[in-house]
C-alpha cells in the first residue's frame, strides 16, 4: 500500500503524510518529531525544494554520464 501511495497510484492522506514525514527528515537529517513541530506551509515548501534539488542532480548525473560514454 505504500509504494501505490507512493507512486501515485492510490491516494491515502494518512500514508502520504507519513511518507512526506519520512522524506522530509531523512532530507534534512532531522528527527520526523521536528518535522510535526514545523507549520504545514513550511513542511511543502521544504519538500518542493527537495524535490527540486533531487531533479536537479539526477539531470546533472545523467548528462554527465553521457559526457562520459562519448
Amino acid at each position: 500500500m505504500i509504494k501505490d501511495v507512493f507512486l501515485g497510484k492510490k491516494q491515502d492522506p494518512a500514508t502520504s503524510s507519513l511518507i512526506i514525514v519520512y522524506v522530509l527528515a531523512k532530507a534534512l537529517a532531522i528527527s520526523p518529531l521536528e518535522i510535526y513541530k514545523m507549520p504545514a506551509k513550511l513542511v511543502m515548501d521544504l519538500l518542493q525544494v527537495h524535490n527540486t534539488a533531487e531533479q536537479y542532480q539526477a539531470e546533472e548525473m545523467e548528462k554527465a554520464q553521457k559526457k562520459a560514454q562519448r
